[in-house]
């Protein structure tokens, strides 16, 4: 979790979706946390809690208003509605990482992102976006490598993960979507040699940043075993008090997410 928070704050300032390169300022002075840590919070705060998904969204929706949320999420949660919206925006795959921290088998894992997705999410797009990053992260913690995470990917979720990050750069563009955001997230988890590589090469590639980043960041995390320490310590200081008591209480029972 604290991956993808990482990789939220760090991408929150490119999120126009015109940077093009991995060699940007890692923390810039506009850097912040963004929706996409606010609702991978509240992930974490139901499973810890056994709160349901649907009032903690709406709940810190309320406490964080100004977080930078989608239109249709900042509608449905500043509503009284409670049923999903058939979402296959990235918001689902945004905020799953908790899942994949969370629980010990993966079957597990996938019935529960579905869980987490649905209560907004329920269009197929966006219950598989999730359960893909929430996979990949389970199967980087237990050991798997990245042709066996790769090839898992592809094989249960259809995803094209084979072009090169350096082609799909070039005419890669802002998307929301899971189906156009999660498999280059991956791949810049693919091709990367480290937690910090893989977040630069997922902002790089001019998109939705701050959540290419977050789920690249997420995934990292899991297969290099954390996050830098000095990434760390200057993030994690920039939480309020109660999402960092949230990340530590997470932190403390299910390991280093």
């Amino acid at each position: 979790m604290i991956g993808a928070i990482a990789g939220d704050f760090i991408g929150s300032v490119y999120e126009s979706g015109t940077m093009k390169r991995t060699d940007f300022p890692l923390f810039h002075p506009f850097c912040r946390f963004t929706d996409d840590t606010v609702l991978t919070v509240a992930l974490a705060d139901s499973i810890l809690n056994g709160t349901d998904y649907t009032s903690l969204l709406k709940s810190y929706f309320r406490r964080y208003p100004g977080a930078g949320y989608g239109g249709t999420f900042y509608n449905w949660a500043s509503s009284p509605e409670t049923r999903p919206y058939n979402s296959w925006g990235n918001g689902s795959a945004m905020r799953v990482s908790p899942v994949g921290w969370a629980y010990d088998t993966l079957e597990e894992v996938l019935v529960q992102a579905e869980r987490s997705a649905s209560v907004t999410h329920n269009h197929p797009e966006g219950i598989k976006g999730a359960q893909a990053i929430a996979s990949a992260l389970f199967l980087a913690r237990t050991g798997q490598e990245k042709p066996e995470i790769r090839d898992f990917i592809e094989t249960t979720f259809g995803y094209d993960l084979r072009e090169p990050l350096d082609s799909l750069r070039e005419h890669y563009t802002w998307d929301v979507s899971c189906q156009r955001s999660v498999p280059p997230a991956l791949l810049a988890f693919l091709e990367s040699e480290s937690w910090e590589d893989a977040v630069r090469k997922g902002i790089s590639l001019g998109g939705d940043s701050d959540t290419i980043g977050c789920m690249a960041g997420a995934v990292a995390e899991a297969y290099y075993g954390g996050v830098p320490e000095p990434i760390q310590d200057y993030i994690l200081p920039r939480l309020d008090a109660p999402l960092a008591a949230v990340v530590a209480a997470f932190t403390a029972r299910y390991g280093k997410g």
